[in-house]
């Protein structure tokens, strides 16, 4: 008899690294079968239908990119040095990606765009979380005199986060960390802007 816990993560570990390499509407079931070693009952003990292990997968992988950026986050002791974590977790995503495939919130994204609306809610609120704590860094930058008063907070946040899935979606086309380099290169240059 195998633990929940146990058989629940291999599944999430097997289907997330199937959705985010093939998609999510071109990886079956038996696929996820086959790669997790176990039958389709157990898969379906553990999740109601597959769009409910769609949603748990991406908020599986990107529970652990977000846990990953918030490491480097936590270390810092100053707005600079949070957004120079960020930037750093970036840099290396060429040689370290957090998973086969590509940045999941992106793969997801340009996927369910249109067709799956409930795999969209998952990106949307991932992509406000992410939103929300980096204009939370850059606010509490701004209440600590660390970060100059006039900054657009929501205008610089937006800015980051599209600069660095943009850069991700080049480091996958292009095989190529230079442009990742470019927008370190231009976000460090911004962020020294808004010192104080």
């Amino acid at each position: 008899m195998r633990n929940p816990e146990l058989t629940r993560l291999t599944i999430l570990e097997q289907s997330s690294i199937l959705f985010n390499t093939q998609g999510y509407k071109a990886t079956s079931l038996s696929e996820i079968c086959a790669a997790s070693q176990l039958t389709k009952g157990a898969i379906y003990r553990h999740f109601k239908d597959k769009a409910d292990l769609e949603k748990e997968a991406l908020m599986f992988m990107c529970n652990k990119l977000l846990a990953d950026v918030s490491k480097g986050i936590a270390k810092a002791n100053s707005a600079e040095q949070k957004l120079h974590a960020i930037l750093k977790y970036f840099e290396a995503y060429h040689k370290n990606p957090p998973f086969k495939g590509g940045c999941p919130l992106m793969n997801a994204s340009i996927e369910v765009d249109d067709n799956n609306p409930k795999l969209k809610l998952v990106v949307k609120k991932v992509m406000n979380l992410m939103y929300d704590n980096l204009c939370l860094v850059i606010q509490n930058g701004v209440k600590h005199g660390q970060i100059k008063k006039d900054v657009d907070i929501p205008g610089f946040a937006s800015i980051i986060i599209s600069s660095l899935e943009g850069a991700v979606m080049m480091i996958k086309v292009m095989d190529t960390n230079k442009h990742m380099n470019a927008i370190s290169k231009y976000l460090k240059a911004e962020i020294k802007r808004i010192l104080i």
